[in-house]
């Protein structure tokens, strides 16, 4: 075994050790919900833009999209597009070390605000960007993102738009069979199940009815109905807790979903 090899065999058994350590996970929980608050998540930028995500987050898709050097990103949400512009700049770092040269993301929203657009459109990372304005599970969009998606060949995609049960589990329908082997769809705000109940009282989604109830369903779903990949093979999803455990703060606990087999 090399020193690299053990090093990374050192970090593989103690992140096993702390996703298994109770205690550390309920003084997780209780600071995330202390947070969670005050809109930790709002507070922090990529490149200028607001990204709304937890950096434990930011350094776990910087580790998934090294790894899998995908050729296209699919974004469902983009807000004021800090995601978008993490998304770009870290394909460009990949295309920098050999990666694929063309790789791009491409966000969908149903209302991407005047001020949010002209900022992307402005921004040196929009060489790799492009967006769709449109509802994220309406059948003429859902028609245009598998014509992107048709000539890839390492797919990743991230799902952060509406937290409705409904709405998370249709869009899995439709945008997890895009991922490719090897690669995630990664669901953000799975954290919302976990969360005290009145968390979210000027919102449609609580406990019981968030992405993570999503994701749970729609396993349940492709385990006991199956489903077939965009490449014709069988569907195969499983969490990745090994992240989860890494990260212990996270917005997507149970989220990140790896395309096995």
């Amino acid at each position: 075994m090399t020193p690299a090899e053990k090093f990374r065999q050192e970090c593989i058994n103690e992140v096993g050790m702390q996703g298994a350590n109770p205690e550390l996970r309920q003084l997780t929980r209780s600071w995330m919900n202390m947070a969670n608050s005050g809109k930790y998540s709002y507070h922090f930028s990529w490149l200028g833009r607001p990204i709304i995500q937890y950096p434990q987050d930011i350094i776990a898709m910087q580790e998934v999209i090294w790894e899998v050097k995908p050729d296209l990103i699919i974004e469902t949400g983009i807000a004021h597009g800090g995601s978008l512009v993490f998304s770009a700049s870290m394909l460009e770092l990949n295309a920098a070390c050999g990666g694929p040269p063309d790789a791009e993301v491409l966000g969908i929203d149903i209302d991407i605000r005047t001020h949010n657009r002209e900022a992307i459109l402005a921004h040196p990372m929009v060489k790799r960007i492009s967006m769709i304005q449109g509802s994220s599970i309406a059948p003429e969009v859902i028609e245009q993102v598998k014509d992107r998606a048709a000539d890839k060949k390492r797919i990743l995609v991230c799902l952060d738009s509406n937290h409705t049960h409904n709405h998370v589990l249709a869009e899995l329908e439709s945008y997890a069979p895009l991922t490719s082997a090897g690669s995630y769809c990664v669901v953000f705000d799975t954290i919302i199940e976990d969360m005290p109940s009145d968390s979210f009282p000027d919102r449609p989604w609580n406990k019981g009815n968030n992405p993570k109830t999503a994701v749970w369903a729609y396993l349940r779903r492709i385990k006991d109905e199956g489903r077939t990949a965009f490449d014709g093979l069988p569907l195969k999803l499983e969490i990745d807790k090994s992240i989860e455990n890494k990260l212990l703060i996270s917005t997507a606990p149970d989220g990140y979903l790896k395309r096995i087999g």
